[in-house]
């Protein structure tokens, strides 16, 4: 009997050992990140006869995991969604910081051109004025270009983080495929402690790409991206890679290196930190730069026609205020054919930023968007003649193309970052109109030149004068040359100049027109470029100037505003899953020691079975020595 007795307080004993071990073990870990609580599950030990009612104590039946394979998915689906909006959050904060501060944005350079140009109309002739006006034209040119850089560094800065964050992703990856192999050499012994360190390598991959799981027969998991492809299977990890883009080389892709070759990983494909960055690129980062050589564009060459009309301080007519870059086209590096394409702005009213893909299908070219694919219409036959008219472009092409062959167009992106001032005399600034008229004494009508403007400037540059003679209300004749028809309101025409009158001529009013001569206190070209700002030349001259500008900061304020809102989201359905990963399989230190206690005093009691055992023994052994 005392040897019964023996053997069920020992099984207790050990029972309960390991049971104060397993606590131990937990409380020790309580702040050890992805540590997940076990447990000690204890079963009665049966009699070994049939005739024993009575049990043979105690033994540890299993050490149980408390992990739920549904809450762990949860976990790495927001890791990796964390992951992309924290991105895409920080990354958007910073363009919007960016086009809002005043000390980086456009509003105090744009405010200072427009008053500089209106000190101008206030007094034409004035060197200082004039003075003030170029170095406002160069303000605003360089904070464009300020701008576009700040705008390339980011993509840049997109490139090296990418670089590093791949570098880790293929460091986890190759730490989970070594865990694995780890698992599956221990059979069923896994220890809980490496199934932990799987799912915390896991957990930290997925913040960083996203991540799915599947739990394979012999206990190895694969881990694959969001859009299926695989990073890890069995005892083999994949490598990411970067790849340089077909059209822009200094520009990485993402890529997963395959036995064919590196695989580019679209946008989509991967979540986590390298997917919010590669959204915040496509997103934001593109469309924004794109925008600001948009606006930049417009606003050029708006400034440069204006500029154009007018005449000059010396009498000449007005040349372009600012320089900027035409439409730049890149080539696909797998084009095999020899074709050439040259595009050109043609309507600022049509541009739109958008890049387009110039395609050859073997008999025709086509365009389409290139961020979605859409086909874009266009017009025309690529000739030099009869260009091909599509985004606000004419683009022409040359040399033979193969089928397949592919161009991306750039209408506007990187154009900011080339704007200058073409002229560096303030004399060069056009502010007057390029015509004088002095209706004739014996006028009956009330007609009156309203404005004038140069059409064409190596026409004007003959121009010495002219007389324009009224038949009747809607006839006219330049120096006795016509007659021509005339529609009120509409412009009259002739030798590189146009002008429009206000009022309505009759039959006999004459005006004799001259040519604006040096240093004229006209302001009339001033004018025009004064009220610029509110001018309706954008998106088919529906939208001024003003509010393009005003549309762009609002744009980035509003991509910050939305991707921070839905970070907060998903940080409070992060939050939840963790406090349901927490609620399960973290250490709650009050309850471990409730069980301290509790199996402190079963081991008591066990020491004290055993020793009740040899008491009882030593009894016997005393008796039979009688």
């Amino acid at each position: 009997m005392s040897s019964g007795i023996l053997g069920t307080g020992t099984s207790a004993l050990l029972a309960f050992q390991r049971a104060l071990s397993t606590v131990s073990h937990n409380v020790a870990n309580a702040a050890t990140p992805g540590y997940t609580r076990e447990r000690v599950e204890l079963q009665a030990r049966p009699g070994q006869s049939a005739m024993l009612s009575i049990g043979q104590g105690v033994d540890v039946k299993q050490l149980t995991r408390l992990a739920d394979g549904l809450v762990f998915a949860r976990q790495n689906d927001s890791a990796g969604e964390l992951g992309r909006l924290d991105q895409l959050s920080q990354l958007a904060s910073r363009m919007d910081g960016l086009m809002s501060d005043s000390a980086t944005s456009l509003v105090t350079p744009w405010s200072s051109f427009f008053n500089a140009a209106k000190g101008v109309v206030a007094d034409p002739a004035s060197v200082p004025a004039r003075n003030q006006l170029l170095a406002s034209s160069d303000q605003i040119a360089t904070r464009f270009r300020t701008l576009d850089a700040q705008m390339a560094k980011m993509d840049d800065d997109v490139n090296r983080s990418m670089t590093s964050k791949i570098g880790d992703a293929n460091r986890l990856a190759g730490e989970i495929a070594d865990l694995n192999r780890n698992i599956i050499s221990a059979g069923g012994n896994v220890s809980s402690d490496l199934l932990d360190a799987r799912d915390q390598r896991v957990r930290d991959l997925s913040k960083l790409v996203g991540a799915n799981t599947v739990i394979q027969d012999d206990g190895s998991m694969n881990v694959f991206t969001a859009g299926g492809q695989p990073l890890v299977l069995g005892v083999r990890a994949s490598n990411m890679t970067t790849m340089a883009d077909p059209y822009q080389p200094n520009r990485l892709q993402l890529a997963l290196n395959t036995p064919t070759g590196a695989m580019r990983l679209p946008e989509g494909t991967v979540s986590g930190e390298l997917g919010g960055q590669m959204e915040f690129r496509s997103r934001v980062l593109d469309p924004m730069r794109a925008e600001l050589g948009r606006m930049a564009t417009a606003f050029a060459q708006s400034a440069n026609a204006i500029q154009n009309q007018g005449i000059d301080y010396n009498g000449n007519p007005g040349a372009d205020l600012f320089a900027i870059s035409a439409p730049q086209v890149a080539a696909h590096a797998a084009n095999t054919g020899s074709a050439a394409v040259t595009a050109a702005l043609d309507d600022v009213g049509a541009l739109t930023g958008q890049n387009l893909v110039l395609r050859f299908d073997g008999s025709n070219w086509g365009a389409m968007r290139a961020d979605t694919g859409e086909a874009v219409a266009m017009t025309g036959t690529g000739t030099l003649a009869d260009p091909f008219k599509v985004g606000g472009m004419a683009i022409s092409v040359g040399g033979s193309a193969a089928a397949g062959d592919r161009f991306l167009l750039t209408p506007t992106a990187g154009s900011a970052g080339n704007l200058q001032v073409a002229i560096h005399d303030s004399t060069g600034i056009a502010a007057a109109g390029p015509l004088t008229s002095k209706p004739d004494t014996g006028n009956l009508g009330d007609a009156k030149v309203a404005s004038s403007a140069i059409t064409d400037g190596s026409l004007f540059s003959s121009f010495t004068g002219a007389s324009l003679d009224f038949i009747d209300a809607t006839h006219y004749t330049i120096d006795g040359n016509g007659p021509y028809t005339y529609t009120p309101g509409a412009a009259i025409s002739n030798g590189g100049w146009t002008l429009t009158l206000q009022g309505t001529p009759v039959a006999g009013d004459s005006f004799t027109l001259g040519r604006t001569p040096p240093r004229s206190s006209d302001n009339s070209n001033a004018r025009q470029l004064a009220s610029l700002d509110s001018k309706r030349v954008l998106d088919g001259a529906t939208t001024d100037l003003t509010t393009g500008m005003t549309r762009m900061a609002s744009r980035a304020g509003g991509e910050a505003n939305h991707a921070q809102m839905t970070l907060d989201a998903q940080q409070a359905i992060d939050d939840q899953v963790n406090a349901e990963r927490e609620s399960l399989s973290g250490v709650n230190l009050d309850e471990e020691a409730a069980d301290m206690m509790r199996y402190q005093q079963a081991y008591q009691a066990a020491a004290q079975v055993i020793a009740t055992a040899d008491t009882m023994f030593q009894t016997l052994l005393s008796v039979v020595r009688r």
